[in-house]
């Protein structure tokens, strides 16, 4: 399509951006209300965005997920571009699980549709979907992608407005709730819907033909400030070697990571990173580069926006049959288990160059991803799946979150929502005290959650099955430039450590426990100031007990009040020795 190389002054381009950013919110918030799945409605792990009509990421949800986000950038462009332009129609839906097309794994289902305008395809929006019933074997030791789930290529759902039932009725049999699956399945067609109408509203006001002129101009003016970011971080080769822990008796994974800053751009090589394993921990390209690029982006300038702009000056490396560039079939379904760590890796690398740019470890790298499914007492099937976040890594100037999921950006999941979906009871859900790093900026805290499988009632499950996909079981989230590591997770049946990589059986009566990892904390514990500290106990994030050793601050135990004189006498004490 030729553009009419139409030209937009600041203003107008300010006025038509928000509404862009508008209109794929809008398609958002249409998921939030006809979803059926708890892990969409409440948890949000979706994305909607749409493209330009040469599949250039043109706007994504202001709330999206990063690994999703990242991942279409790259994966919808070359969906888009693998047939000509001339042979999509009006009304047509494509939807697609492929996980090396894509995000990284079967559950995330993307749904793309071409938008017609003066009888031309002028845009294309896709949402993809985190469903969490795909069928398959759910734990994390699989060994093949084929056990995983219903593998969807790129296929018509819809042609030329026309459902394809057959497409429909085979994804149905596939799954353990088909109707929850179909639901939210009709939920992306309708957020693509949205987006469509509200884009052709757009063109009519503004009398506009085609978006690819206001793309154009988004797009470079994007890549020129992402690029100014970049100019001010030294140039140089930043190296970071780390280790993700294997889960159960399984080996560790290395990851070598070399960030290489030149002028405006950046170059980053994974060479030298652990093969593909045969568990289901392997990340591909896309994935491993969605989060790459998020670490990048929230080191230089988190307020520019995202679209292929920013992506246009990062560039990735990763050697094939890498656990971070993975082959077919490998088994990729807790890929997040790997994948999330690569922003940290990142951090690492860039800690030096960038000190105050950069978070220390988080307890929710990985998230937390709990999926529990099994058979009411008359013979329902029942599949839920929620998502879990530890402390937040602190920052130079910030102490870190508490239960955040960072750096996949969902939310948490509430419990009467688990509790209305599943014969579940949820016991308990805390923070856990002691739990974030020490450190001049305190690491977030982590939470703690016991869950029952209720053994009186109505509507006692038979059995409940549970795969967890998580980490720091091993090695906790690290502290950074003096900081001190947060706590590990933990992962308890009936109060006995339980293998977390494969399924865990619980009948009725049983309680398991999952406590998340507190996050690393920044700078040296001994400079913090002791009214923060003062704070933290009386909030009861710290201590007493760890107020005095990790910080050197003594807090009376009665009126939790600080004693000044006593903690500067410590303190000198402690920095003689140091």
């Amino acid at each position: 399509m030729k553009n009419n190389n139409k030209k937009f002054d600041p203003i107008t381009l300010e006025i038509l951006w928000r509404r862009l950013v508008s209109i794929v919110d809008e398609a958002d918030a249409s998921v939030a209300r006809t979803a059926f799945s708890s892990l969409l409605r409440d948890a949000h792990d979706y994305t909607c965005m749409f493209t330009d009509s040469r599949g250039q990421e043109l706007v994504q949800g202001t709330f999206c997920t990063p690994g999703q986000a990242g991942a279409m950038a790259l994966g919808v462009k070359k969906i888009i571009n693998s047939m000509p332009i001339k042979d999509y129609k009006q009304g047509d839906v494509f939807i697609v699980n492929d996980p090396w097309l894509l995000a990284g794994h079967l559950n995330d289902v993307c749904v793309l549709s071409p938008i017609f305008f003066k009888g031309r395809p002028v845009a294309f929006t896709a949402c993809v979907f985190h469903h969490s019933d795909i069928g398959g074997r759910v734990a994390s030791d699989n060994r093949e992608v084929f056990e995983e789930g219903i593998y969807i290529p790129v296929t018509k759902l819809y042609n030329a407005g026309e459902l394809n039932k057959d497409v429909l009725n085979m994804i149905k049999w596939n799954v353990r709730t088909p109707k929850e699956v179909t639901g939210d399945i009709r939920s992306q067609v309708a957020a693509n819907h949205v987006c469509a109408q509200k884009i052709i509203e757009m063109m009519k006001e503004e009398k506009l033909d085609t978006l690819d002129d206001l793309a154009d101009e988004i797009i470079i003016r994007t890549e020129n400030s992402m690029r100014c970011a970049i100019k001010k971080i030294s140039d140089g080769t930043y190296i970071h070697k780390g280790i993700i822990e294997g889960a159960g008796t399984r080996p560790d994974i290395k990851i070598k990571i070399r960030v290489k800053v030149k002028e405006s751009d950046i170059y980053v090589d994974f060479d030298g990173t652990s093969k593909q394993v045969d568990w289901g921990v392997n990340v591909v390209y896309n994935f491993t580069y969605a989060y790459v690029f998020m670490a990048v982006k929230s080191a230089f300038d988190p307020d520019i926006p995202i679209n292929e702009g920013a992506i246009r000056p990062i560039k990735m490396t990763a050697p094939k049959g890498s656990i971070v560039n993975c082959k077919f079939p490998a088994a990729v379904a807790a890929r997040m288990q790997v994948g999330h760590f690569m922003t940290e890796m990142v951090f690492n690398a860039l800690a030096k160059a960038a000190p105050d740019n950069i978070i220390a470890g988080s307890g929710g790298t990985p998230a937390q991803t709990n999926i529990f499914y099994g058979k009411r007492a008359n013979g329902k099937l029942w599949h839920t799946m929620i998502i879990r976040g530890g402390g937040m890594g602190a920052s130079s100037r910030f102490d870190g979150h508490h239960c955040a999921i960072f750096p996949a950006n969902g939310a948490n999941t509430p419990v009467e929502i688990l509790e209305s979906d599943t014969p579940l009871i949820v016991e308990k859900r805390g923070l856990v005290k002691d739990s974030g790093g020490p450190g001049k900026q305190r690491g977030g805290i982590g939470r703690h959650m016991i869950i029952k499988a209720p053994d009186k009632g109505e509507n006692l499950p038979k059995r409940t099955t549970i795969a967890l996909q998580a980490g720091r079981f091993i090695y906790p989230p690290k502290g950074i430039f003096n900081g001190k590591d947060g706590s590990k997770a933990k992962f308890l049946k009936n109060g006995k450590n339980a293998d977390p990589s494969t399924l865990t059986f619980c009948d009725s009566g049983d309680k398991i426990s999952f406590i998340s990892a507190g996050g690393g904390g920044y700078g040296n514990p001994f400079e913090r100031d002791p009214e923060k500290v003062q704070q933290d106990v009386k909030y009861e994030y710290v201590s007493i007990k760890k107020a005095k050793k990790d910080y050197g601050v003594i807090i009376e135990p009665d009126s939790l009040k600080l004693d000044v004189k006593a903690t500067q006498k410590l303190r000198k004490k402690i920095n003689s020795r140091i």
